[in-house]
């Protein structure tokens, strides 16, 4: 069952140029989306904007080779580990999520455009690993909406109360691997493999058209932002917000006499201040 291509069996029904013809709209749809969102909310401009003052404030250059130090390094922490994420269990839920969602999508494409009839069998490697992404999607996003997102003493959110808008990027992701493994394992069994499969594309279709309405559109703006935040402090313009002085310091304090009038020539150890508790707030 498992190492079967749903989508030959289907052929039989569904002409392959239409499930294809599908998978280009839904690629418009997010791109369109996107494009909406941006300019909704001006984030791109928003972006450069910050850019541009941040390479004013800037204290030195930062060269192409350390730029692309800081890409591998965002890349490797902030794309592909997550590691901006305190809190392991949300970071382990995003990190199966994540995954799940990009092998299902990549897989799903090349399980239609590449082998789409029966007469094109596929290497059983693929609906292994369509099977396995779609089942990780579920894992990571149930996760997130049963034990992180509805947790009550960070956010007091009940499992069937809808954020509105909020939760249709997450409701759209659960719908879609979850119809697509119950499409798939009850294959031949007519009318009820056809209602989840109808489920299947309905929230894919909601996923991939409420790019414009939903948080889809972030994960294409959230590593530019990354890679930004770690020019800014390595330029020293530190997204144009104050240093960090050495209140110790009688340079510091010759520059700012509030300091020793209000906390002495040795200022204390001010505390761990918001680190003093494990953060329960995601």
């Amino acid at each position: 069952m498992i190492a079967s291509n749903p989508f030959a069996e289907l052929a039989a029904l569904i002409p392959p140029f239409a499930m294809q013809a599908y998978v280009v709209l839904m690629v418009l749809l997010v791109v369109a989306g996107t494009i909406l969102d941006m300019r909704h909310k001006k984030s791109a401009e928003y972006f450069f904007e910050n850019a541009r003052k941040a390479k004013k404030n800037a204290t030195r250059e930062v060269g192409a080779g350390e730029k692309s130090v800081l890409a591998v390094k965002t890349l490797a922490k902030e794309v592909l580990t997550s590691g901006e994420f305190d809190n392991q269990k949300r970071r382990l839920s995003h990190l199966f999520t994540m995954y799940g969602f990009i092998i299902f999508v990549v897989t799903t494409a090349i399980l239609i455009f590449a082998y789409p009839t029966p007469d094109d069998p596929a290497p059983t490697i693929l609906p292994l690993l369509w099977h396995l992404g779609a089942a990780m999607l579920c894992l990571g996003g149930y996760w997130f909406w049963f034990r992180i997102r509805v947790d009550v003493a960070a956010e007091g959110v009940k499992w069937h109360q809808l954020n509105g808008r909020g939760d249709l990027f997450i409701i759209g992701l659960l719908g879609m691997a979850t119809f697509a493994l119950l499409w798939s394992f009850t294959m031949g069994l007519g009318a009820l493999s056809m209602l989840f499969f109808v489920l299947f594309v309905t929230f894919s279709t909601l996923l991939f058209g409420s790019v414009y309405w939903s948080k889809f559109a972030h994960m294409f703006f959230k590593p530019a932002a990354a890679f930004q935040k770690r020019i800014s402090k390595a330029d020293g313009s530190r997204a144009n917000m104050p240093a960090i002085y050495d209140l110790s310091d009688p340079e510091v304090q010759a520059r700012f006499p509030d300091i020793p009038t209000y906390m002495g020539a040795k200022p204390p150890n001010m505390g761990l201040g918001i680190k003093r508790e494990a953060p329960r707030h995601y």
